[in-house]
């Protein structure tokens, strides 16, 4: 069979979506579902550089405010005496007055990179920032916990893309934007007739036709789950809104899955933050909302973690654009009803003593990955990460 390049590129594009397993030669089997009492993982991604300083504020700071008078928050809702909220992520106030939220502050890695693109690897793939990995810390996860096992849903991005954080050796995670577009997409009969004539001489093409024929089996699974049980939560008309909607329905399902992934952004913002943060922090905040809200409604609340990365922070000095530029240094929030820590966990930054200008991290984030492995799902975070300085104790 000869394969054009229109062909190939649009298998390509439907083999992103799917689970990539090398041996794959037969249709899958759906896998059995994991027990409701498992625990879920939910990671949301702030893309761009979002500025932590303008996100948990050190209101009685006066070098914050010297330092960005014309961005500084002024406004911000109450946390602590030395603490307060971006105004626009006031249900996140709420988790926090309610004992949901947790906050680390200081969170980086050592001799930190400020190009988006590297920095984003050195945190999808926990690696240090002079060493070049090619697998996720999720996805190595994924190569630990479904080895010789059926679970090709285990981790699901909503993205049409995989990103790096959920790419292993041996297993890869499953990336699509929409159920519904996904299964019509496995439908078509150009997909299912290659599907049906898989085997190719080339080794290359022949790995396309093995992912594309575990996305046409699995597609149809993740549709019916995602549809499985209605909710009567509104969720925001947001791509964002969307995207949470459609984990909570997969969530409330019987479904596998373990670990959820999406983004939101971009916040690199250089230019007029302000503006650009509140629009960001309102989308994240309703979406939020109307996620906890359907995962409380049907008991998963209890059972799940949001946790929150960017891949750098911003310098404490506001530029001439009323923006910031790239720094180093942020905060990660955490999000259940099942946290044993809440609250600021740790000190806000220290803005007396920086490293030309840019925040001193006190947290590696691979301790931070390392806890939520072993604690909350239960992982071996040495084999995952090789990570053996300790873990926090707030799952």
């Amino acid at each position: 069979m000869l394969l054009k390049r229109r062909d190939f590129l649009k298998i390509s594009s439907l083999a992103t979506a799917s689970l990539m397993i090398p041996n794959f030669l037969q249709a899958m089997a759906v896998p059995d579902a994991l027990d409701k009492e498992n625990r879920i993982l939910v990671i949301l991604q702030f893309s761009g550089g979002n500025d932590g300083l303008n996100t948990i504020i050190p209101t009685r700071n006066d070098i914050y405010f010297r330092e960005r008078e014309a961005i500084a928050v002024k406004d911000s809702l109450r946390l602590t005496d030395d603490a307060g909220i971006n105004p626009s992520l006031s249900y996140f106030k709420e988790l926090f007055d309610k004992g949901e939220l947790a906050v680390l502050n200081n969170v980086g890695y050592p001799n930190p990179d400020k190009s988006h693109f590297r920095s984003m690897d050195i945190w999808q793939s926990a690696s240090r920032s002079d060493e070049f990995l090619e697998t996720g810390w999720v996805g190595r996860y994924l190569d630990e916990a479904c080895y010789k096992c059926d679970h090709p849903t285990q981790a699901l991005e909503i993205d049409d893309m995989l990103s790096l954080a959920l790419k292993g050796e041996e297993q890869k995670a499953f990336a699509f934007k929409d159920p519904q577009r996904l299964f019509q997409t496995s439908q078509e009969k150009f997909f299912k007739t290659l599907a049906d004539n898989h085997h190719h001489e080339e080794e290359t093409v022949d790995y396309l036709y093995q992912t594309m024929g575990s996305t046409i089996n699995n597609a149809g699974y993740i549709f019916e789950k995602s549809k499985a049980k209605s909710s009567n939560v509104i969720y925001p008309n947001t791509a964002l809104g969307k995207d949470f909607k459609n984990i909570a329905s997969l969530i409330n399902s019987d479904i596998n899955t373990k670990v959820y992934y999406l983004s939101v952004g971009s916040f690199d913002t250089h230019v007029n933050q302000n503006q650009k943060q509140a629009q960001l922090f309102t989308e994240i905040n309703d979406a939020v909302k109307a996620f906890v809200q359907d995962l409380k409604g049907s008991g998963r609340f209890k059972d799940t973690l949001m946790m929150t990365f960017s891949e750098f922070g911003r310098r404490v000095s506001q530029n001439a654009s009323k923006g910031t530029d790239h720094g180093t240094a942020n905060q990660m929030f955490f999000v259940s009803s099942n946290l044993k820590k809440k609250g600021i966990l740790n000190a806000l930054p220290d803005l007396e003593k920086l490293n030309d200008g840019d925040l001193i991290y006190t947290e590696d984030f691979r301790k931070v990955y390392a806890t939520v492995l072993k604690n909350w799902l239960g992982a071996d975070s040495n084999k995952i990460l090789g990570w053996k300085n300790g873990l926090y104790d707030f799952v």
